[in-house]
C-alpha cells in the first residue's frame, strides 16, 4: 500500500496498526488525502486474507483527530462547480460528501473486528471515524481527551455518520444534545453512555485494544446484528420517542428561532434516518449535510467563525516586519470594573501586572475583583488553591506610578474623559520604556487626540476590551495617525498573550464596534417612537438573531449613558438632542423618571433583585401611543431587515471611510463585539451571502424611501454592486493582496 497520512503495520497474528499521521500538522484533521488513505486501507481490509483485524489510533501526542479541514472542503466545492449543470453540480457535491460515509461503512462492514485506540481529542470527523469502528477504548490518563460533533457550531452537521451511529449507540435523546448543541463528552461520560468500552492508561492502550480484535473475531456494528433496537426506541414505534421528537423540535425553535439550517437538517437526519437501515440512513445523512452546506449560513459561519477566527486568534494580522514582543509586566490605569477584568486577564496569562487607582482602597477592590472569581472557579473543581493563590499573587494595587518602571505596557482604563486620561498618560510616561506600548481602553474618544498628551505618540495605540473582561474574546485595537506597525504588531502580541482575538481598526470617533453597535439600539427607538408595541421590538430583535431586544441592550448599557452620547453627537453635529423625538422621550425617561437602565433597576424594563428584567416598564405608553400591538409574519420580516439592515449599512460606511480595511474584521468584529446574528456570519458575510450586494443595496434603498435616509447605501456600496465585488473580494486579508500582486 502506498499511504501518505498513515503508517500500517501488521503483526505476526494478522492484527494491523492503522496510525494517523498527518505530515507536517500538531494535530490530525481530514483533509482529501485522508480520505484516500483510508478508502486504500479499507480495500486492504477487505481483500488482504492474512489481516485478521484492524486498530485503528493517531501518532500524534495532540490527539487522535480534530475533525475535517474545512477550508479545504470549501476550495474542493467552489472549484467543482465550475462549467457544471444545476443536476451534475448536485450531483458531484453529493459524491464528494458520500466518499467518507462510503469508505467508513466499507470498513464497518469488512467482515474483520475492527477497533479505535483513542488517545487524545476526537472531535468531528475523527469521532466519526471512532463510531465507525466496532469498539472504541480511550485513554485514561490525558484530561484533555473528549469526544464530540461540533459541527452544528459552524452552521453544518455531522457528514460522516455522526447522526447515524451516535443514536443508535445512546438513543435520540441522549444523542441529540450532543449533535445538536456541538456539545464535548468527556472520556468518563464517554465510557458511562457505552461509547468507549475501556479507559486505558495510554502506555497500554494499542495493546489493550489489539487484544479486544484478537478476542473478537466475528464483530459487529449493533446494528448490522439481526434484530437491533434503537435504545429507547424511535418515533411511529414507541411513544415516548415520539415525544422526544415533537420535544426536540419545539426545543431548537425556541433556541434558534429558525434562523439555524443546520439544526433544523439534524432534526429531520434523526427522525428519518432512525426509521431505516444504516446505509439508507447515511444517505439521508449526507443529502442533508448537501443541503446545508449550500445554505448563505453555513457559507458564513465556516467562513467567520472556523477560518477567520482561527486566523485572527493566531496573530494573522499582525504586521510580519518587527520582531516578537515578550510581555512581561503590564500596568493598568483604572481599577474600576474595566480596569479589575484587565488585570484578571493578564494575571491569568502569567503576567506580572501593577493596578493603580487614585486610593489605595480602590485598587485593593480591583484586585478583589479577580480574587472573587478565582474563589468561584477553586470551588467549581476548575482550579486549585495554589493556582489561584499564584495568579492572585501577580497583581499588585498601588497608588504609585513608580511602580510603572519596567512595564512593556500601560492600559490606561480610567472614566471617558479626554482631560483625565490625559492626565493619567502624562503620569505613566514618566516611568514608562521609550519603547514600551501606550494603550488606552476607550470606546468612543478618538485616539489621535488622546495620543497627543503622549510624548511618543507612535507607541501610542488603542485597546478596546469588551465587558466583562474575564468572558469577552474580543479585542478592538485602534490605530491613530501617527501609531507604528511596530506598536501594531507589539500590542497584537499582548492580545494573543491573553488569548483574545483582536481586530484592528483606523481612528474616528466609536472607531468601528461602538459606532456600528449603536444603530441597533437607535432603530429600536425608531421604532419605539413610531408606535410599535416595545415586546414586539423586543421579540424581533431576538428572533432576527441578535442576543437581546434593542430595549434591553440600551437599558444594559444605561440609558444615561445613551442620553450623553447622544447630545454629544448631536453638538457635534450643530443640533440638539432634543431636536428630535427620541431623544425628548429619552430625556423624559431618564431625567424626569429617574429610569437609566438596569445598574438602577429600572429603565425601559424592571428588574428583579437579581438583576434580571421582569418585564417591560407599562407607563412608557403614557409618552408615546402604541398604534401596532400586532406583529403578523410580514411585519415581523420587515422589522428584522430593518434592525440588520441598519447595523450594515454603518459597518459599509465604515468601509467606504476606511475606518476598517479588513473583511474578516468586520464579521468577527460584528459578531464577538455586539453580537450580529451569528448565524449571518457577520454583517459583511450577511451583506455578500444571505443577499448579495445588488439585491442589498435595492432593498436598502426601498427601506430608505419608507423610512428615512439612514438606510441609504453609500456610494462605495453602488460600486460594488455594479462590478460584482463582494467584501472579501474587494477588503481581502492584508497577505492575501500580498500574494494577489
Amino acid at each position: 500500500m502506498n499511504l501518505t497520512t498513515f503508517t500500517f503495520e501488521t503483526d505476526a497474528e494478522g492484527i494491523a496498526v492503522a496510525t494517523f499521521d498527518l505530515p507536517g500538522k500538531s494535530m490530525n484533521t481530514i483533509t482529501g488525502e485522508v480520505m484516500a488513505d483510508l478508502a486504500t486501507i479499507a480495500k486492504e481490509l477487505e481483500t488482504n486474507d492474512e489481516i485478521k483485524g484492524l486498530v485503528i489510533t493517531s501518532g500524534k501526542d495532540s490527539g487522535f483527530c480534530a475533525g475535517a479541514d474545512l477550508g479545504e472542503i470549501g476550495s474542493q466545492d467552489a472549484s467543482a462547480a465550475k462549467d457544471m449543470s444545476e443536476d451534475e453540480r448536485l450531483k458531484a457535491a453529493f459524491e464528494r460528501a458520500f466518499a467518507l460515509n462510503k469508505t467508513l461503512r466499507a470498513i464497518e462492514t469488512c467482515g474483520k473486528p475492527v477497533a479505535c485506540a483513542v488517545n487524545g481529542l476526537a472531535l468531528g470527523g475523527g469521532f466519526e471515524i471512532a463510531l465507525a469502528c466496532h469498539a472504541r477504548f480511550a485513554a485514561s490518563d490525558n484530561p484533555k481527551l473528549v469526544f464530540g460533533l461540533p459541527e452544528s457550531k459552524v452552521g453544518l452537521l455531522p457528514g460522516g455518520g455522526g447522526t447515524q451511529r451516535l443514536p443508535r449507540l445512546i438513543g435520540l435523546m441522549q444523542s441529540s444534545s450532543f449533535i445538536l448543541e456541538g456539545k464535548n463528552m468527556k472520556a468518563e461520560d464517554a465510557k458511562a453512555y457505552g461509547v468507549v468500552k475501556e479507559l486505558v492508561p495510554t502506555a497500554e492502550l494499542v495493546s489493550t485494544t489489539k487484544e479486544w480484535v484478537k478476542a473478537n473475531p466475528n464483530a459487529k456494528a449493533p446494528w448490522d446484528e439481526k434484530g437491533f433496537r434503537f435504545p429507547g426506541g424511535v418515533p411511529n414505534q414507541k411513544p415516548d420517542a415520539t415525544q422526544i421528537s415533537m420535544v426536540g423540535n419545539a426545543m431548537v425553535m425556541s433556541k434558534t428561532w429558525g434562523n439555524y439550517p443546520a439544526q433544523k437538517n439534524i432534526l429531520k437526519c434523526l427522525y428519518e434516518g432512525s426509521q431505516v437501515p444504516m446505509d439508507a440512513a447515511l444517505r439521508i445523512e449526507t443529502r442533508y449535510f448537501v443541503e446545508t452546506m449550500q445554505t448563505p449560513e453555513a457559507k458564513g459561519m465556516i467562513r467567520s467563525l472556523f477560518l477567520s477566527l482561527q486566523e485572527l486568534s493566531k496573530g494573522a494580522s499582525r504586521p510580519q516586519g518587527p520582531a516578537p514582543y515578550e510581555i512581561k509586566k503590564v500596568a493598568v490605569l483604572g481599577a474600576g470594573l474595566m480596569g479589575a477584568g484587565i488585570a484578571h486577564v493578564q494575571a491569568m496569562a502569567g503576567i506580572e501586572t501593577v493596578l493603580l487607582d487614585i486610593s489605595q482602597e480602590n485598587a485593593e477592590k480591583g484586585k478583589a475583583y479577580s480574587k472573587r472569581i478565582l474563589d468561584k472557579q477553586v470551588s467549581r473543581g476548575k482550579m486549585t488553591q495554589d493556582k489561584a493563590d499564584a495568579v492572585l499573587a501577580l497583581i499588585t494595587p498601588s497608588t504609585d506610578y513608580s511602580n510603572i518602571k519596567g512595564a512593556d505596557m500601560v492600559v490606561e482604563a480610567v472614566f471617558e474623559d479626554t482631560e483625565l486620561k490625559a492626565k493619567v498618560t502624562k503620569m505613566a510616561e514618566e516611568h514608562l520604556r521609550e519603547d514600551a506600548v501606550m494603550g488606552s481602553n476607550t470606546s468612543t474618544l478618538p485616539i489621535t487626540g488622546l495620543a497627543e498628551a503622549s510624548v511618543r505618540p507612535e507607541n501610542f495605540i488603542g485597546v478596546h476590551f469588551f465587558s466583562p473582561v474575564e468572558r469577552m474574546g474580543l479585542v478592538e485595537l485602534i490605530l491613530g495617525e501617527k501609531t507604528t506597525e511596530e506598536t501594531l504588531a507589539k500590542t497584537i502580541d499582548y492580545v494573543l498573550k491573553i488569548k483574545k482575538t483582536p481586530i484592528t481598526v483606523n481612528d474616528n470617533r466609536g472607531f468601528y464596534t461602538s459606532r456600528c453597535f449603536g444603530t441597533y439600539t437607535q432603530e429600536g427607538m425608531e421604532m419605539l417612537i413610531e408606535g410599535i408595541k416595545p415586546a414586539i421590538i423586543e421579540n424581533v430583535g431576538r428572533m432576527s438573531g441578535m442576543p437581546m431586544g434593542p430595549l434591553e441592550v440600551s437599558d444594559s448599557v444605561g440609558l444615561d449613558t445613551a442620553l450623553k452620547i447622544g447630545r454629544q453627537m448631536a453638538k457635534a453635529a450643530g443640533k440638539t438632542e432634543n431636536d428630535s423625538s427620541e431623544g425628548q422621550f429619552l430625556a423624559w425617561l431618564v431625567e424626569d423618571k429617574g429610569r437609566v437602565g438596569r445598574k438602577a433597576g429600572k429603565g425601559f424594563y424592571e428588574y428583579g433583585e437579581n438583576g434580571k428584567p421582569t418585564r417591560l416598564w407599562p407607563d412608557m405608553s403614557d409618552k408615546v401611543e402604541v398604534k401596532v400591538d400586532e406583529c403578523p409574519p410580514e411585519l415581523k420580516d420587515e422589522l428584522t431587515k430593518r434592525l440588520l439592515f441598519r447595523q450594515c449599512i454603518e459597518v459599509a460606511r465604515c468601509f467606504e471611510e476606511g475606518v476598517i480595511t479588513d473583511a474578516r474584521d468586520a464579521d468577527i468584529g460584528s459578531i464577538l463585539a455586539w453580537g450580529f446574528a451569528p448565524y449571518s456570519g457577520g454583517c459583511a458575510s450577511y451583506m455578500d451571502l444571505k443577499w448579495g450586494i445588488p439585491a442589498f443595496v435595492a432593498e436598502a434603498d426601498r427601506l430608505a424611501e419608507a423610512y428615512g435616509d439612514r438606510f441609504r447605501p453609500p456610494q462605495m456600496l453602488r460600486d460594488m454592486a455594479e462590478k460584482g465585488e463582494t467584501f472579501y473580494t474587494r477588503f481581502p486579508p492584508p497577505q492575501r493582496e500580498a500574494e494577489a500582486a
